[in-house]
């Protein structure tokens, strides 16, 4: 069992941050075998032509060498920093690694699972080791992952508003309550069951926690310096992503509200901006924003500022006409 003993300042100190290569790397793993559960099918008879093409005119091979099951390279995708993380930040913190941590890393990745391919090694030898899996991710991006960016940040932003109102009513116990299922709140420390075990004391830094889209089912976890402690656990609203399109209103309501109005009710199950809306729906941002107005107006949503966004939520009324609970 992994424990992370908490104290007062660590609760103050804890924050969220989004990470773009960690969706990267975790549909890379899947698309590639190295873990049990896969894309659904749709994703993955999408991606895996890209795939393919990939590991055979570019260094993929080298990059998927450093991960298994359980393990993977922290300096390839190394905990992020901020809300406002974008994949260029990931790739400019990879190519700033020092060679030597590059080369403990690598080390400990091949202990785990051997590699025997020449071109494989010749690419992990490499000086330029940390450049050469960059730009390997950069190309990996584009192709996998950049043209479902936006509905998947979109996900993330929303699970951290939602973990946000626990905090605030709650506090982290009820943040953490729901994280993950083998996660546990006991005695002033937080238990991740079917781990590695060890006990790490957050001395004040805090916790970095980390929605992420396809780490699903699973949780991860990083707890060697030099990286910041943290856990990677699976975002609320993965599975509506997943479906092939978006949750159908009742036709009641879409007859009393008009089928997108009432989409719109329906999705905001929990809070989000209109550009969040707009993304996971693909409606335009402008009829979003009428759409919400006239919501407002018949008082079955609310607005209130989280930040330097605008986030909407139903009102009691609006639970009650979507069918859902406060």
């Amino acid at each position: 069992m992994l424990r992370f003993v908490v104290g007062r300042d660590d609760l103050l100190n804890s924050r969220f941050a989004l990470s773009p290569v960690t969706e990267l790397e975790n549909v890379l793993r899947k698309l590639s075998g190295r873990k049990r559960t896969s894309l659904p099918p749709a994703w993955s008879a999408r991606l895996m032509p890209a795939f393919h093409r990939l590991r055979r005119e570019t260094a993929l091979d080298a990059l998927l060498a450093l991960q298994s099951e359980r393990y993977g390279a922290a300096f390839v995708v190394q905990p992020p920093t901020s809300m406002a993380q974008t994949i260029e930040d990931d790739l400019a913190a990879l190519r700033a690694t020092p060679l030597a941590q590059a080369r403990k890393e690598i080390a400990d990745c091949l202990a785990r699972r051997p590699a025997t391919d020449p071109r494989v090694l010749a690419v992990l030898e490499d000086e330029n080791v940390s450049a050469i899996l960059a730009d390997v991710l950069e190309e990996a991006w584009h192709e996998l992952i950049a043209p479902d960016w936006p509905a998947l940040r979109a996900v993330l932003e929303r699970d951290v508003v939602y973990r946000a109102g626990l905090l605030s009513t709650g506090g982290w116990q009820a943040a953490f309550a729901g994280l993950h299922k083998r996660l546990a709140w006991r005695d002033g420390a937080l238990e991740l069951s079917r781990f590695v075990a060890g006990t790490y004391h957050l001395d004040g830094a805090g916790l970095l926690l980390v929605p992420a889209v396809f780490v699903w089912p699973n949780i991860g976890a990083y707890t060697d310096p030099p990286w910041p402690t943290a856990l990677v656990y699976p975002a609320r609203g993965t599975a509506a992503l997943w479906e092939p399109g978006p949750a159908t209103p009742p036709d009641a309501l879409a007859s009393l509200l008009g089928r997108s109005r009432a989409r719109l009710l329906v999705a905001l199950s929990d809070p989000a901006s209109t550009t969040q809306l707009a993304t996971s729906l693909g409606m335009a941002t402008g009829a979003v924003g009428d759409h919400l107005a006239v919501l407002r107006n018949a008082g079955l949503v609310t607005r209130a500022r989280s930040g330097r966004a605008v986030l909407y939520r139903r009102t009691p009324l609006g639970d009650a006409l979507a069918g859902g609970t406060p």
